[in-house]
């Protein structure tokens, strides 16, 4: 299956590090090598770029490694298809409208049998049962709350709902943000680590490759970062529970009840 990334911090921050580890999973150390893509909020606008090439030949993931996009909330995922051919329309993270800002979406997972029928001002593009959930979530959502986005308690509350019920229908680990809340839930497997002062030095996994942290932050810097699998060999990671919906604001998680 798939593999996803995320970063969500309370100062806009560069993701090359963390790109750079799992880029490599993408033909290199892992065989998720069926296209990629990566989505970078700056306030309500959003950068995404996609390619169906793996990560590590694409040269626009060589383009991501190397320029430093600043951002407080990315999405990004390598993948490794069970729906929908190898063509630029299946890749994620997927992109749309909602309540006057874009929502960001991307799935590890699988939902076999998965066809809705009821899908209402949403529709999908490819042919994969990841943007499929995405475009029902989005109609759910606009159905529940038609005029405007709700607080987070109400929003978080429907999400939830919808959540569960997609998950039901198998794998179903993902991604979502509109650039100002940033949701992750678990299925199966989601880690992240949440880096604050004091800061140190981490080593990617996938690449020998370490930066002292310290050198680059200030004593106010928080960043989150979710991955399905710790991207470092020397720091600890959380396994987010299966089931569990997290919303990260600002580099810290939160869970509602």
């Amino acid at each position: 299956m798939c593999q996803l990334l995320g970063m969500n911090c309370n100062v806009p921050t560069d993701i090359c590090f963390s790109f750079e580890g799992f880029s490599a999973r993408g033909g290199k150390t892992d065989d998720h090598s069926d296209g990629w893509g990566i989505a970078f909020f700056e306030r309500k606008g959003c950068r995404i770029l996609l390619d169906d090439k793996p990560s590590v030949f694409s040269p626009v993931a060589e383009l991501v490694r190397h320029y430093p996009i600043h951002s407080t909330h990315v999405i990004a995922h390598i993948r490794k298809a069970t729906q929908g051919e190898v063509i630029l329309e299946n890749c994620h993270p997927f992109r749309r409208e909602l309540w006057g800002r874009y929502w960001v979406f991307a799935h590890n997972g699988d939902l076999p049998d998965f066809h809705p029928q009821d899908l209402n001002f949403y529709q999908p593009v490819g042919k994969t049962d990841s943007e499929k959930a995405f475009c029902l979530i989005l109609d759910h959502l606009r159905k529940c709350f038609p005029h405007s986005k709700p607080p987070l308690k109400d929003l978080y509350s429907v999400l939830r709902d919808v959540t569960q019920f997609l998950a039901e229908k198998g794998i179903f680990n993902y991604l979502l943000s509109d650039g100002e809340h940033f949701f992750a839930h678990c299925s199966t497997k989601l880690s992240y680590i949440v880096r604050q002062a004091p800061f140190a030095a981490a080593h990617l996994i996938d690449e020998d490759v370490t930066v002292d942290f310290s050198e680059l932050t200030t004593p106010s810097d928080r960043v989150a970062v979710i991955a399905t699998t710790p991207l470092t060999d020397n720091e600890v990671w959380t396994q987010i529970l299966p089931g569990e919906l997290l919303v990260f604001q600002d580099g810290l998680p939160q869970k509602f009840e």
